[in-house]
């Protein structure tokens, strides 16, 4: 039976709310030290790649540190790689000798890093790549039609074992079901994707495994959600439909995974990062940020220094992103909203006031989150909300967040007229 609006509103609840989590990508890539898609990229063959089970032992992996790094930040959910496109399993897979518990590590990630996510009160996803680069039918899948087959039934196998051994699991993050033969993807609508992958009965699978868990949509169809990669689309006109950016720290294009050979990664700072969360939050979509672990298992100190920072902002801001609905927006903030109290969000100074027009209930009350300063309410003979007695300077270092409460639920006016400028002759004689 079809899931209803309401239904689908329900189950997905929690994700819009929760508004941040941690992407983990770690795996052999981490090792090569130069991108996730270093295999591919440089042409590593399969044999010579898989050598470096030999030498990932993570010895200092320590799942509870992770957990609580995410925690720390301000994070309700994390999606940890499985499984990348290089086919490595982080979980002893029943169908595949290609794993972290049949090589050198010995162990099963997967299995540590669930139980550390309850224990830290975070919901648990896994990212899984659909297709396996050692799997000549994945690049000419037509020419070599029974590894293709392989390659398909070896994905639906191995959801079944991530959603059947490992209790419950909040979010299934899907990746690689683009085709790479003979430029394919570029021709190839998503229902090939779908058939190709038998992504209708896969799903059919995850449903009956674990009817609440949701879904990206990259499989080939829609989903529960979609997934934008680093670079934010406006989404102010699609409120019914729920979605997420992915986003890694490192300024260069591959810098999901550790870097191993770049002394001094070039990474975002912690006022872009907050300022990216906070468009997110109010345009009603999550923020997914990576970090890249070392081979070692390691989080890297630069990346644990912006998430510590991100946290330390959510301590005093995080009202004003987790459980909020999108609000309004003005020439240099945003607004989220909460039952009768909106967040005005100012990554951009505007001066001494900040002007909102056709809120439709009246503000009683603003004050600044993070100083508890009271500021000055009025309002013009057009009806704009003006805020004003704001300080030179802002009182945040990175985006500073002033708490307007209403003498009623938030809602915008209607304008009478949208020439609401007529009132302003630009016509000689007029």
């Amino acid at each position: 039976m079809r899931e209803t609006a309401a239904a689908y509103q329900k189950r997905l609840q929690w994700f819009r709310e929760a508004r941040f989590g941690m992407f983990i990508h770690w795996g052999l890539f981490s090792l090569v030290g130069r991108g996730t898609w270093a295999m591919l990229a440089d042409r590593i063959p399969p044999r010579e790649f898989a050598k470096l089970a030999d030498q990932f032992v993570a010895k200092k992996f320590d799942a509870d540190a992770w957990a609580g790094l995410a925690a720390e930040a301000g994070m309700k959910y994390m999606v940890l790689t499985s499984r990348h496109h290089d086919g490595f399993c982080l979980w002893d897979s029943q169908v595949s000798d290609f794993t972290s518990v049949k090589t050198a590590a010995k162990r099963d990630f997967v299995a540590e890093y669930v139980e550390a996510c309850r224990r830290a009160g975070l919901r648990v996803g896994f990212y899984y790549s659909l297709c396996d680069w050692r799997f000549p039918g994945y690049f000419e899948r037509r020419k070599y039609k029974r590894s293709a087959d392989a390659l398909v039934q070896q994905c639906h196998d191995q959801i079944r074992e991530l959603l059947s051994n490992y209790g419950k699991i909040d979010i299934l993050w899907f990746d690689g079901h683009w085709f790479l033969d003979h430029l394919a993807w570029i021709h190839e609508k998503p229902e090939a994707m779908a058939v190709f992958w038998r992504t209708k009965e896969l799903v059919a699978t995850m449903r009956k495994l674990q009817p609440h868990i949701i879904m990206n949509n990259r499989t080939g169809l829609p989903g529960d959600f979609d997934s934008l990669e680093r670079y934010l689309e406006d989404r102010w006109s699609k409120e019914d439909r729920f979605w997420e950016l992915c986003q890694c720290m490192g300024d260069y294009w591959e810098s999901w995974c550790y870097m191993r050979y770049t002394p001094r990664p070039s990474r975002q700072s912690i006022s872009s990062l907050v300022n990216q969360l906070v468009v997110c939050a109010a345009q009603g979509g999550n923020f997914l940020l990576n970090v890249g672990p070392s081979h070692t298992g390691v989080i890297p100190p630069g990346e644990v220094q912006r998430l510590r920072g991100i946290g330390k902002w959510l301590k005093v801001n995080g009202d004003a992103i987790f459980g909020t609905k999108p609000g309004s927006a003005n020439s240099c903030s945003t607004m989220t909203v909460k039952g009768n109290v909106g967040y005005i969000m100012l990554p951009c100074w505007p001066g001494h006031e900040v002007i909102y027009p056709n809120i439709k209930p009246k503000a009683v009350k603003a004050e600044f989150m993070l100083t508890k300063k009271r500021l000055k309410i009025s309002y013009d003979e057009n009806k704009r909300l003006i805020i004003s007695g704001l300080p030179k300077e802002p009182p945040d270092p990175h985006v500073t967040v002033i708490k307007v409460t209403f003498d009623g639920p938030f809602g915008m006016r209607q304008e009478p007229d949208k020439a609401w400028m007529k009132h302003v002759s630009i016509v000689k004689g007029k």
